[in-house]
């Protein structure tokens, strides 16, 4: 659906974008992440048309954002960090004056009933947009970038300054547009990101430096793989138990959690996954497993390892080094 190919974007001798490179499919939920000026909100205003690039190309369902700019920008539905409200016009006023500007060609009065039905703001409908809540403020923010339906719509910090209610209503909306649209969200808050998307890409100082969904991401950039079990058994039976799986290569004891219970650090060999061996030995031997974990790294400590210079690119699952 989108293509980004070698991207460059400098201002004088100043280079924002260096070489960035690509794809989001059809149906996509894209998180795009990166530290303040890494890139991030350059790059989306590039895809949709409202900065040139200084090389590379940007294609959307096919067309290249250069060659049919009036088309690509039908196709993509764009909500700015600060949604572009008129403050002094209804809801109902600014859902059809944007529907006018955009050039809509959808019977009105229903395009525009579905979508705030879709969105939520049927009850605000004719209020003035000065007098909204933030919440709802965001909500007509992303019912202007669903007029005309377009297949890809970008929504860039879609939650900032919502209280926790809205926040959560906001990314279940998302996840619904991502059963009909190709998303791209960009945000700061990296547990909205890794609720609400499948693939995240990560941008610093202009360039790609991850690709892939957050376990993925998790798991390449953590370096020893060790499962924390605890279960309910005779210690020394657990460990020694422990130590028969397949590839296993340490097992610690960690103590008496609980009456009973025991926890334990399961490491294995460089890329083995334990996991299933464990709960099919513990079925066999009748062992409570009380609790599993594995100790990857959390997304904001992959975000911080990638950011702060202190960690290699992770490349994207299949690509050679």
């Amino acid at each position: 659906m989108i293509e980004v190919k070698d991207l460059t974007k400098r201002y004088g001798s100043k280079t924002v974008l260096s070489h960035v490179s690509f794809t989001v499919e059809e149906g996509t939920i894209l998180g795009f992440l990166g530290p303040n000026g890494a890139g991030k909100s350059t790059t989306m205003n590039i895809i949709t048309g409202y900065l040139s690039a200084s090389g590379g190309e940007v294609t959307v369902d096919g067309q290249n954002i250069l060659d049919y700019p009036n088309e690509v920008k039908k196709k993509i539905g764009y909500l700015p960090e600060l949604p572009p409200l008129y403050l002094d016009m209804t809801v109902k006023e600014y859902l059809n004056f944007m529907y006018e500007l955009k050039k809509v060609s959808l019977p009105r009065e229903k395009h525009i009933k579905e979508i705030c039905a879709l969105v939520k703001i049927e009850d605000v409908y004719s209020r003035l947009l000065g007098n909204l809540s933030k919440g709802y403020r965001q909500r007509v923010g992303i019912a202007q970038a669903l007029l005309g339906n377009p297949p890809v719509l970008i929504l860039d910090e879609p939650t900032v300054g919502l209280d926790p209610k809205q926040i959560i209503e906001i990314r279940n909306l998302i996840k619904k547009l991502g059963d009909h649209h190709t998303v791209i969200l960009s945000s700061h808050i990296l547990s909205e990101v890794q609720a609400v998307c499948e693939r995240i890409l990560v941008i610093n100082q202009g360039r790609i430096v991850a690709d892939g969904s957050p376990d993925t991401l998790s798991h390449q950039m953590t370096g020893n793989h060790k499962l924390l079990v605890r279960l309910e058994g005779r210690e020394a039976e657990l460990n020694q138990g422990l130590k028969t799986l397949h590839k296993v290569k340490e097992v610690h004891p960690l103590g008496e959690k609980e009456p009973g219970v025991f926890e334990f650090t399961v490491e294995g060999e460089p890329g083995a996954d334990l996991r299933r061996d464990l709960f099919a030995l513990a079925s066999r031997k009748g062992w409570p497993i009380l609790s599993l974990r594995t100790n990857d790294l959390t997304l904001e400590e992959v975000f911080l390892r990638l950011t702060d210079g202190q960690a290699a690119p992770v490349q994207k699952e299949g690509e050679s080094a």
